[in-house]
């Protein structure tokens, strides 16, 4: 392969090393960090804090059009952490479990990990 570069879903597949391809999604990061709200705007060291399996049963839910917010966010989350973002698996994957009925707190360590990347 003659150092080709490609685009595919989302991710760039970068074939100019001999016997290496490189996969990387920073567009794809790029815009949905661009897209982000306000409140999710600062940065975090790591991806969750250490109550990320903590369930606070009387969190307030959030409002429909939040819900469906986060919905969207966790979605392309997990999406980027399937192919390119490893560290942020195991906070994804609990954030996945409170999808049906988010709260507030689900609310804030999905930011986190927002903060994160």
């Amino acid at each position: 392969m003659g150092g080709k570069i490609l685009e595919y879903l989302g991710m760039t597949l970068d074939y100019t090393s001999h016997n290496k391809v490189k996969i990387s999604m920073y567009e794809y990061l790029d815009k949905m960090l661009s897209e982000l709200p306000t409140e999710m705007s600062s940065t975090a060291m790591t991806p969750a804090a250490n109550h990320l399996f903590n369930i606070n049963p009387d969190a307030k839910k959030l409002p429909e059009t939040t819900a469906q917010q986060f919905h969207h966010l966790v979605a392309k989350l997990l999406y980027l952490s399937r192919c390119t973002r490893q560290d942020i698996q195991t906070a994804v994957a609990f954030i996945c479990t409170r999808i049906q009925s988010p709260d507030k707190d689900n609310y804030k360590k999905l930011t986190r990990v927002m903060q994160y990347l």
